[in-house]
């Protein structure tokens, strides 16, 4: 059932925006796809600016959680308005392709951007370090050991996923807004999955923050999951 985001957001108890970072041709769109609409696209078009995607999960403790999911461009390591698309996330996934090297070695630069993005705020956001492609084991470049390194010298929670089959996409996004909510999931509460509903999306271009700053206006739909 899908119903008016206003009277959605009147019966969340938790709302988290979760930004999804990474070179362009990471998978970024395609988890996010899978994740909220269940879906898989073989054909690549890079995401300009910004796509938004609107999902409920509910988490222990019967939280209700409205995720505001937010796909930003590859191409936008460098734009002005990086920094305004990242600004008051709670949880940031840093994705990468693991038949790319090139894309696990310009995480470093991700980092940096959100580091920077939120210096001398209170609270960073949790991180979780990604990695996309997993289907494709035959043609890795990097390898687990070496993802796990990174994850543990940061501090970031670590996770394998395949956009293309779906493979552990929906616990990962669970298990990032736990830890953003101080919540532990034992590992039936990870493996917990609810009915899928396809979730809506608002696409914008590259323009100011001020544009898209209340979801609600774009008439958008939360998707509740039972």
């Amino acid at each position: 059932m899908m119903v008016d985001s206003d009277d959605e957001r009147s019966a969340t108890d938790r709302q988290l925006k979760i930004v999804i970072l990474g070179d362009g041709t990471a998978g970024k769109t395609s988890l996010a796809t899978r994740y909220a609409q269940f879906e898989f696209s073989r054909t690549y078009n890079q995401t300009v600016g910004l796509d938004f995607f609107l999902k409920r999960i509910e988490l222990p403790g019967n939280i209700n959680c409205a995720l505001q999911v937010w796909d930003i461009g590859g191409q936008t390591i460098g734009g002005k308005m990086l920094p305004s698309y990242i600004y008051g996330a709670d949880c940031v996934l840093l994705v990468y392709d693991v038949t790319n090297s090139g894309s696990f070695a310009n995480l470093e630069e991700w980092v940096a951007v959100v580091r920077t993005t939120f210096e001398g705020q209170k609270k960073m956001p949790s991180i979780a370090l990604v990695a996309n492609k997993v289907d494709l084991e035959h043609q890795r470049q990097v390898k687990p050991d070496k993802h796990n390194r990174f994850a543990q010298d940061n501090g970031f929670s670590s996770h394998f996923v395949s956009a293309k089959n779906g493979d552990q996409v929906a616990q990962c996004f669970r298990r990032v807004a736990a830890d953003a909510l101080g919540i532990k999931l034992n590992k039936s509460e990870s493996k917990q999955e609810s009915t899928i509903v396809r979730a809506d999306i608002v696409r914008y271009p590259d323009v100011p923050p001020a544009t898209f700053a209340q979801p609600q206006s774009t008439r958008s739909s939360l998707c509740a999951i039972q």
